[in-house]
């Protein structure tokens, strides 16, 4: 086996320690003028107020509630031109973790009771239809497809039975004229910005423990769930913008950038 292929031990310290490395700027190529772009143009930015109500049932005894995780999924959020109707659906996904009565561990007492932690995960969904009054953009409309046909006029001899100098002046029936037109416009989108939730858990079917244990505990499987959701999302679409640039003169950013390109070797050509 050759040397260039044998293992080589790379040396380093003890520590383990991350060293400095060097760089240089690297200057953007810009260009000068009025310049057409396509990006994402906010259209507008609302704080939707979702009211739900909704019955969890746990798949076995619940001592009592630990924690409560909660996040927020969008799965449908759809503006509905050309109106102004915007369509929003998901899902809260909410991962309970409880305590659950054990007997296995050690039977309850009037002072004690075992349990063990456990969690149960659901997901509660959501649904609604609001107004969008008034935009910070204006969304491009969407252009409609048409199709549109048309004929050839076309002079035909007429059979026997009709004056010879007539003539029969109609459109050929043995072929088929069309233009038509498809737009493939550009579909609003949303992006989640934030979410705030107000919630009230009630167990409505909590009994005492069936054996000796404290004043007051009890389990329960089924709890009532209301809650507020208010979550903030932006509406975008990409439009075509165009962004005026005469001069990068007056960016000191600029400046330094094409100054210090003047010390490497074709960096800024």
């Amino acid at each position: 086996m050759s040397d260039s292929y044998k293992h080589k031990k790379v040396s380093h310290d003890g520590n383990n320690s991350i060293h400095s490395c060097e760089n240089k700027p690297h200057c953007p190529q810009v260009s000068i003028g009025k310049v057409y772009t396509k990006v994402p143009i906010v259209l507008a930015e609302l704080t939707i107020q979702v009211n739900m109500d909704a019955m969890i049932n746990f798949p076995e005894p619940v001592l009592e509630i630990k924690d409560i995780k909660k996040r927020v999924n969008l799965t449908q959020c759809r503006l509905l031109l050309p109106t102004n109707k915007l369509f929003v659906k998901g899902f809260v996904r909410k991962n309970i973790q409880y305590a659950s009565p054990c007997k296995e561990i050690e039977p309850s007492t009037s002072t004690t009771v075992s349990s063990d932690l456990h969690s149960f995960t659901v997901d509660i969904p959501f649904q609604c239809v609001t107004e969008i009054k008034k935009f910070l953009t204006k969304p491009v409309m969407p252009k409609t497809n048409n199709r549109e046909e048309f004929d050839f006029f076309v002079s035909k001899s007429l059979p026997s039975g009709f004056p010879e100098k007539d003539d029969l002046q109609t459109s050929d029936l043995s072929q088929f004229h069309q233009t038509s037109s498809q737009f493939y416009n550009e579909l609003p989108f949303c992006e989640l910005v934030s979410s705030k939730i107000i919630e009230w858990d009630e167990a409505i079917d909590r009994i005492p423990l069936p054996d000796s244990s404290p004043l007051g505990e009890g389990y329960f499987s089924t709890i009532e769930e209301k809650m507020v959701l208010d979550f903030t999302i932006k509406v975008l679409q990409n439009q075509q913008l165009r962004v005026c640039s005469t001069t990068n003169d007056d960016y000191d950013d600029y400046d330094d950038c094409y100054d210090d390109c003047d010390c490497y070797d074709d960096d800024c050509k």
